[in-house]
């Protein structure tokens, strides 16, 4: 599988300068963000080198903190032509053909964040799925047709699977519904590997899974699956992904991230502990046994 990253150092780079001559004409990112009509978390982002800088908001920013002297706009333009081109060069890329543009942005996201949380009411989350689970999943959403694209979809999935047996792995933490355990997705087979590789990831110290049984009754998780996005700079705003039919839909407003940490806080609350979590898994999976 690749285990090829977007460098990001030319993007810190271009986004430590872009913050000096932010700070230096007194701007706050608030400020900042209302020149591109965007959100203060966007600038957040720029500056930590997270997203690339399209070139017409790089002359708003460059014309609103008054850099003028040609050579530093010139050094500022270079800087953010080859961090693009680097960005560019992510082994997603590759599979542009089968990957809506708001998912390239979430794998980006993935390469580069530290943690991530999500909750799942009806699948096994992605960076923890079996070829044949995603396979399954990928042929029953009839989002792709050909035998082609279905199997490229799968390779994306697979691929990213190893943020987390890198040398410095992604923290990944997820809590899933007994619904998850329960429904079966391709064969009893399919479904008893699946589980047991979860079971198997659980053990290692970078993966929690927790399971929130029937039994919980109602919750507060109980409108939809999401994800929340850390990273690892202090000064980073953390992103939440929801998960819909129709397509995903980014958040970055600091109320709204807050209020998703407070709905993972609840749901990690209500779960099983880890522990307990693993036996039921275990469990389920000696049940899909054919």
């Amino acid at each position: 599988m690749p285990n090829v990253k977007p460098s990001t150092v030319l993007g810190r780079q271009l986004g430590d300068e872009l913050r000096r001559f932010r700070e230096a004409v007194g701007f706050t990112t608030t400020a900042a963000a209302e020149v591109l009509d965007c959100t203060k978390g966007k600038i957040s982002r720029i500056e930590n080198g997270h997203v690339p800088v399209r070139t017409p908001d790089l002359i708003a920013l460059m014309q609103a903190y008054g850099v003028e002297d040609p050579e530093a706009r010139e050094r500022l333009g270079a800087l953010a032509r080859r961090a693009n081109r680097r960005r560019r060069e992510g082994w997603w890329h590759q599979y542009g053909s089968v990957l809506e543009d708001t998912y390239r942005d979430y794998i980006e996201m993935e390469s580069i964040c530290d943690g991530i949380k999500t909750f799942q009411a009806q699948l096994i989350p992605g960076l923890l799925q079996t070829p044949e689970y995603g396979r399954a999943v990928t042929v029953a959403s009839r989002a792709w047709q050909t035998a082609e694209q279905i199997d490229q979809f799968v390779q994306v999935r697979i691929a990213r699977q190893e943020r987390l047996v890198d040398e410095v792995p992604l923290e990944f933490w997820a809590v899933l519904t007994e619904g998850v355990l329960r429904q079966q997705v391709g064969s009893a087979t399919v479904m008893r590997d699946q589980l047991e590789h979860v079971a198997n990831m659980a053990e290692r110290p970078n993966v929690t899974v927790q399971v929130l049984p029937f039994s919980r009754g109602a919750h507060s998780g109980m409108f939809g699956p999401y994800l929340l996005l850390s990273f690892p700079r202090v000064s980073a705003v953390d992103l939440v992904l929801t998960e819909t039919p129709t397509g995903n839909i980014w958040m970055e407003q600091e109320s709204e991230v807050a209020r998703y940490r407070e709905l993972f806080d609840d749901a990690r609350t209500s779960a099983l502990p880890p522990t307990e979590s693993l036996g039921l898994i275990r469990r389920a999976a000696k049940e899909h046994r054919t």
